[in-house]
């Protein structure tokens, strides 16, 4: 499954389980979850492939590791920062823009989406729980900045289209290798947004 070209993503460093998380997010967000094997992962790690299982028992429960680790980091990414909401929505756009590689990766959850239907159920739901997670914290943030007039269920929509904007601009960033075709589509999105 290695491609000469898709090289493998920096080791980080930490424990071992910590270094197969990253290893294994690294490829998700450059091949997509089916774009490796747990054997690329235990080369790029330094270990053998049955030292792997010791760690998760399957593809599926590493996977879910990494979705659920994603999540997690975007609560202590949210919980570390006090903001008004523009400045929230803003800080949201470059944490996609630079946290997730504009231009040369994509969003974990996002990498699933190709094989939605040949993962796990499990799997499923950590990606969904990730989505959920994001858009209720935008739902809120993009409340703060609507007039109440305009308030309601149309916010909960404005915040799945703008998660969903940010998905794409991603992808097609990644399409083209540019950060700036990101840029472009989230300067879109931001000048149809509230406040």
């Amino acid at each position: 499954m290695t491609s000469p070209t898709a090289a493998a993503p920096a080791l980080a460093t930490g424990s071992t389980r910590e270094q197969i998380l990253a290893v294994a997010r690294g490829f998700i967000e450059t091949r997509s979850y089916l774009g490796f094997s747990f054997q690329d992962v235990a080369d790029a790690v330094g270990v053998r492939k049955a030292s792997l299982y010791h760690h998760f028992p399957s593809k599926e429960a590493l996977g879910i590791a990494v979705i659920r680790a994603a999540t997690q980091g975007f609560k202590d990414w949210d919980a570390a920062r006090a903001r008004e909401p523009k400045d929230a929505l803003e800080s949201y756009f470059r944490m996609y823009r630079n946290t997730l590689n504009a231009g040369s990766g994509i969003c974990p959850a996002g990498a699933l989406a190709p094989g939605w239907d040949v993962i796990n159920d499990e799997l499923r739901e950590a990606v969904r729980e990730l989505r959920s997670t994001q858009v209720t914290w935008l739902t809120g943030v993009l409340g703060a900045l609507m007039p109440a007039r305009k308030k309601g269920a149309s916010v909960a929509s404005l915040a799945a289209y703008v998660f969903s904007s940010c998905q794409g601009a991603l992808l097609s960033a990644r399409m083209t290798g540019r950060v700036d075709e990101f840029d472009e589509a989230i300067a879109q999105l931001r000048s149809s947004l509230p406040g």
